[in-house]
């Protein structure tokens, strides 16, 4: 059911020609693109990033909105240093800043990880808007520690200026078999524990923010029984999850941070030969 669906939304979007010169760049203050599981489809042997992200490349240097992208783990396979070495040559066609977030694959040599990009939880500023980079592989998908300690001093010190929080990291932090995403599929549960404080502890740091909060996960989109993407508005905080890998769903997303600081979202087919024939993320529906 899932490949009929999406093949008649490219059927009844015609599939024909790339629609970039549908794209209204007015009102748009800066963008910046997310991608998941990029390193490709599980059971594949290509070197480096996926080769129908590749094809994109093109179309993310051609928009000059565009000021840096984030992958959101799943960035290499096995971890080798061969790998890591492909990703970079790879992302270095971009020009613009890329920035990775730690995924279980990743994971899997966490010290060279460190060793070639330093810390895996971060923060940086951009214009009126916080990013932060999370790393949920530490400590079983939970936020603790020093990590925690982390994460409440960031938004304590947050500034009165700052109107979009974005937040990104690999695992569907979000998920539980008996909430209302227990229908959306991750890639894998590798690594979870029993009992995981996302909902007791993380969230409520960010529903007490005055600003918009979105977080961004990466793992899904690789098999054909995970979910490709979803969106979905829980008071002051939207969730987004995108991925590729496993053939027609596969898509990144494009944020458009307005210059009224409101968002649009633009999510790309890396399939269709019209980049939008998945329709819009925010008319997703959740199972």
């Amino acid at each position: 059911m899932k490949y009929l669906f999406l093949i008649l939304i490219c059927l009844i979007a015609s599939c024909e020609g790339n629609a970039d010169a549908d794209i209204e760049y007015t009102g748009i203050n800066y963008s910046f693109f997310v991608a998941g599981h990029v390193y490709s489809n599980p059971s594949g042997t290509e070197p480096g990033i996926y080769s129908l992200f590749k094809d994109k490349f093109n179309y993310i240097k051609s928009d000059s909105t565009i000021k840096f992208g984030i992958f959101t783990g799943d960035i290499v396979k096995d971890g080798s240093r061969e790998e890591w070495d492909e990703v970079d040559k790879d992302i270095a066609g971009l020009v613009i800043p890329v920035y990775f977030t730690l995924g279980n694959h990743d994971n899997k040599n966490r010290e060279l990880f460190i060793e070639r990009y330093g810390k895996t939880y971060f923060d940086f500023t951009y214009k009126n808007d916080l990013f932060i980079i999370l790393d949920p592989n530490i400590d079983g998908w939970n936020i603790s520690g020093a990590q925690l300690n982390f994460l409440k001093q960031v938004l304590s010190d947050i500034s009165p200026d700052i109107k979009n929080v974005f937040v990104f990291f690999h695992q569907l932090l979000w998920w539980s078999n008996d909430n209302r995403y227990g229908n959306v599929r991750p890639n894998s549960f590798e690594g979870r524990s029993d009992s995981i404080n996302f909902w007791s502890t993380v969230e409520p740091l960010f529903t007490n923010l005055s600003c918009n909060v979105v977080m961004f996960a990466g793992d899904v989109g690789a098999a054909e029984w995970s979910a490709d993407y979803m969106y979905d508005k829980y008071e002051n905080i939207t969730f987004i999850a995108s991925g590729m890998g496993e053939g027609i769903g596969d898509n990144f997303i494009i944020v458009d941070v307005m210059t009224d600081n409101t968002l649009q979202y633009r999510l790309i087919s890396l399939n269709c030969e019209d980049i939008n024939c998945l329709g819009k993320l925010e008319e997703y529906t959740l199972p």
